[in-house]
Parts: structure tokens; sequence; C-alpha cells
């Protein structure tokens, strides 16, 4: 029987202001990425989110991003690999102070936005932040969807979890549409069940421009902070179950050989 994750991007509120409905949410996702602080995010959030995940079972992950409130984190900036490694151990070791106070451990970490995005083209930021990943905790899994990534955390020692996602659109070279063009976004929940149930069970996604593109798929990502995000989570994760696949979390082990 195929399994898959169901991961959300949550814990982006700050101060008084809200985003996204993260605890009804957290029904239907089996591992929650907490935005750290600095694209999103404060301690409040975080301690919250921590407690909501523990309760309900749900594995809690570290999203690390670029110190830019006002962007939110989706803007680049031009950071030297040591500051890539200090800022992802900054955000990963908060993250982690909240889920041992709380009595758990953490269990993955994914990085965020602009600063994922870089990775995907920057050899050298990519092995500062799997670094700092095993220099924070060697036993955290990593979520990647780009080769570079994915090759930085095999060469640090760390078990791996390739991503796909469910919302969002792919370009021919196995890239996400970027999200200022048209049809960036997929806010159809059949048309995600669909291309999940491919990307699952054939190994491609089909690209806006109808080729078919290789992906291996762990863990499905679904953004919190949508319009739409709680009906999208619940009719996608009946949708795949209906399907017969088992929705859990990555285990101990890398669920697949990585790049």
């Amino acid at each position: 029987m195929a399994s898959i994750d169901l991961n959300c991007d949550m814990g982006e509120s700050f101060g008084p202001w809200t985003m996204g409905n993260d605890s009804a949410l957290l029904d239907y996702v089996t591992s929650a990425n907490v935005a750290c602080g600095f694209h999103a995010g404060d301690p409040q959030t975080m301690h919250h989110l921590v407690a909501a995940a523990k309760a309900g079972a749900v594995a809690v992950g570290a999203h690390p991003g670029l110190p830019d409130l006002q962007g939110f984190g989706r803007r680049e900036m031009v950071i030297t690999p040591q500051e890539a490694y200090s800022l992802t151990v900054y955000q990963v070791g908060a993250l982690a102070g909240f889920t041992r106070a709380l009595g758990i451990r953490l269990h993955h970490v994914k990085t965020h936005g602009a600063l994922y995005q870089m990775t995907a083209r920057n050899v050298a930021l990519a092995d500062a932040i799997a670094s700092a990943v095993r220099d924070v905790d060697a036993e955290l899994i990593v979520y990647v969807a780009n080769p570079n990534m994915a090759q930085a955390a095999q060469r640090a020692g760390l078990r791996v979890a390739f991503e796909v996602y469910a919302d969002r659109t792919y370009q021919d070279d196995g890239t996400l549409t970027p999200r200022h063009m048209p049809n960036a976004m997929i806010e159809d929940v059949g048309e995600a069940i669909a291309q999940v149930r491919r990307m699952l069970h054939d190994g491609v996604v089909r690209s806006l421009n109808g080729n078919d593109v290789p992906v291996v798929a762990d863990t499905v990502c679904i953004h919190g902070d949508q319009p739409g995000a709680l009906a999208f989570a619940q009719q996608l994760r009946a949708g795949l179950e209906a399907d017969g696949i088992t929705i859990r979390a990555p285990g101990s082990a890398c669920m697949t050989d990585c790049m």
C-alpha cells in the first residue's frame, strides 16, 4: 500500500496578526513546518503550535527562512554561506528549544521561500544549511525538492524526504512556477488530488507546458496561508485515503534512496 506524508507550512502568525487556521489544519496533516520568527512567526506562536502538534501527534519541523518579515521571506537576499549557516542554527535551535521544553523531539527541517530557492542554484549555501542542521541534530530529516539541497544533506549524513506540492504547478525543469506568474497556484482540490496521485503512483508531474517531469514523492506540501486551506486539506486527505493511500509522517529512516 502506498503512503505519503502531508506537510503544511504553519505558525506564520505574528503578535496580534493571525494567519491561517493552524489548530484546525493539524487535524488533517501529519507534519507541521513551523516558522521560526525570521520570515514569520514569533515565540508565543511557536510555543502554541508545538503544543498543539504534540496533542495531535503531528510531527514538528523547523521552517527557517530569510530575515524578512515584510517580504514574508519570499524576496532573495545576498548572504554568505556563513550567514546561511548561522541563521539556520539560530532558527532550528530556537524551535528545538520549544520541542524539548514540551517533551517531544524535533522531527525535520524544511527551508522556506527564497532561502530554499537560493539553495537550488548555490551549492555552497545548500552545504552550509545542511551542515547547520547536522550540527544542531544529526537525527533530523531534511525535506527537499531540489538536487542541490538533497545532495548537500546526503553529504552531511542526514536523512532525506523528497517533497512535492499539491497546490503549486511545475515548470519543465521540475521547479515550481513562480508565484508572480499566471497559474502558479492550484486552487481546485480535484486537480490537486489528480496531481498528487500521478506523482505518487507514476513518479511524474505534468508541467504547465504539458510535459511529464520525473519526481519522487515522500511528502506533499500544502500552504496554510492560502485561502480555503482548511477545506483544501480536508478534501485532499479524504481523496488520497479513498485511493487506499496511507497518510503518515516520514519515519526513522529515509523513505527513498537519496539523490
